[in-house]
């Protein structure tokens, strides 16, 4: 085999390190260039031309050195006789995650982690070593060489229960109560004029919540009207009657669309071309969920349609002919979910509310507790507790924050849309502050308030003041749900500031 390298003139401190390894291996050879800005190699930069003059025979691997110098030529060198041929993802026990590589070649096999898997990295279920010193600066931080065959994350869990934790003080029920009768008696499917699968699942789990607020105040006379409300709003989507919209199987996909999506990809915000589909279909599981707790017969007899929703995004089959792909929209090295589908971006995919991809997992869990599937209620809250480490990580920028640059920690608390090529502080329908906490739904603490709160004298904002100050309520809650929010976090201050403390849910839901 002859073989022949050709750079671009070597002006820059980057470097690209090339080596071989067979019997016998060939030099390593390290090519500096100034076309190399990223781990990606640009065929402009280097271009390899092999000539067969017998049976191919060697492994040739390439990569790249962001400070061109000896140490991480040193690591790359020792560790350059394995090499990982493929790789698996397993969630082998509740809220742990194995990554396992089938690896050629001899010795340690050497793979890169990113921030969050340094943190979640089980030492005491795997056998690596995590080479601090060795990294590459990507846009969300940094990529750590982490030496071992098979790694476990292990994640911070996080309960299910139907009601709050630490409950509700017997003295905070009335104010509560009144509210819910309120709530109640606005509920009426006549009024009901949205056909879009998204705003009508908000409609049916906020209206879901009414039910299990009712149970831990113990005001039970409200829900039947609630019951009644859910099955007549519901079952229309489950049965295919419902003449607005309706659920489709999509045979070339693998999935469910819906009738609108089918034939205007812009209809229900692009869910027939996939887009965000745990969250619309998470809006429907926990609706589910609450009817089938309330009447486990009604739950029985929609079981499969409920299952076939929840399998839609939720899916760890690997059979040929499963009617969906393993997990849709989680991505198993992310460890979050992506809502892009199947469109096409400059920047790549894209997530921008990690509320609404915590809620999918996590109605899909309390469908689980309703159903007596505890594989669900794990698979479930194993990747809701995925989607909250992640969110803490890389959507809350504290002023410590030392994954983005400067200026952007300097300018925001919060991300508004993460994609796989940048990191933006705007939302698809807005770019104020005030609008990306609402939207991401994060903890309250001072710094967050005083960032929100700077943004309230900019111009054009007048509705946004409402919801900021609780005047005004999204479509997809109830006064007497944020009075529930207020009066279930507790009074132990001992509980401390910690993922948020008193103002945060995630402190309350984690133990």
């Amino acid at each position: 085999m002859a073989t022949k390298l050709s750079t671009s003139t070597p002006t820059s401190p980057s470097s690209v390190f090339v080596s071989s390894f067979l019997a016998s291996p060939l030099p390593p050879f390290c090519a500096k260039s100034s076309m190399l800005t990223s781990p990606s190699l640009p065929s402009q930069a280097m271009i390899l031309r092999t000539t067969h003059l017998r049976r191919l025979c060697r492994v040739i691997r390439i990569a790249y050195l962001p400070d061109g110098g000896s140490f991480s030529k040193e690591v790359l060198d020792k560790f350059s006789s394995s090499y990982a041929l493929s790789g698996d993802a397993l969630l082998i026990r509740p809220f742990c995650l194995e990554y396992k590589w089938e690896k050629r070649g001899w010795g340690d096999l050497l793979m890169l982690a990113h921030p969050l898997h340094v943190r979640l990295l089980s030492h005491e279920d795997c056998h690596v070593t995590v080479l601090e010193d060795f990294k590459y600066r990507i846009i969300d931080g940094d990529l750590v060489g982490v030496v071992g065959d098979s790694w476990v994350l292990r994640s911070n869990p996080v309960s299910v229960t139907w009601h709050s934790i630490r409950g509700i003080r017997e003295e905070s029920h009335n104010e509560i109560i009144q509210a819910l009768r309120r709530d109640v008696a606005s509920l009426d499917p006549a009024t009901l004029t949205t056909i879009s699968s998204y705003f009508y699942g908000k409609l049916m789990a906020r209206a879901a919540r009414l039910a299990l607020i009712a149970e831990e105040v113990c005001y039970p006379k409200v829900i039947p009207t609630i019951e009644k409300y859910l099955k007549s709003t519901i079952e229309r989507w489950l049965e295919g009657t419902f003449s607005g919209n309706g659920f489709l199987y999509d045979a070339k996909w693998g999935g469910i669309i819906t009738k609108l999506g089918s034939t205007n990809p812009g209809e229900d915000l692009g869910f027939g071309l996939y887009n965000a589909h745990h969250y619309h279909l998470g809006y429907f599981l926990y609706a589910i969920a609450v009817l089938a707790k309330v009447d486990p017969a009604w739950g029985r007899k929609y079981r499969p349609q409920a299952y076939s929703l929840m399998v839609d995004f939720m899916n760890l089959g690997r059979r040929s002919n499963s009617k969906s792909p393993r997990l849709r929209c989680f991505n198993l090295y992310k460890l979050h979910s992506w809502a892009g589908g199947l469109i096409e971006f400059a920047d790549g995919w894209n997530q921008e509310s990690t509320s609404e991809a915590v809620n999918a997992y996590y109605s899909a869990a309390l469908m689980g507790l309703a159903y007596g599937d505890t594989h669900l209620v794990v698979v479930g809250l194993t990747l809701a507790a995925m989607e909250i480490q992640v969110a803490q990580t890389w959507w809350h920028v504290r002023e410590d924050h030392n994954l983005y640059k400067e200026d952007f920690t300097r300018e925001n608390r919060v991300v508004g849309v993460l994609w796989a090529n940048k990191t933006d502080s705007g939302l698809w329908f807005a770019d104020r502050s005030g609008e990306i906490v609402l939207f991401s739904d994060v903890q309250f603490t001072k710094q967050l308030v005083d960032w929100m709160y700077s943004a309230l004298n900019k111009e054009g904002i007048e509705g946004w003041r409402g919801f900021l100050r609780a005047e005004r309520f999204d479509d997809g809650n109830f006064f007497s749900n944020l009075l529930w929010w207020i009066h279930s976090r507790g009074d132990d201050e001992e509980m401390g500031y910690k993922d948020g403390g008193k103002y945060c849910w995630f402190g309350h839901y984690c133990h």
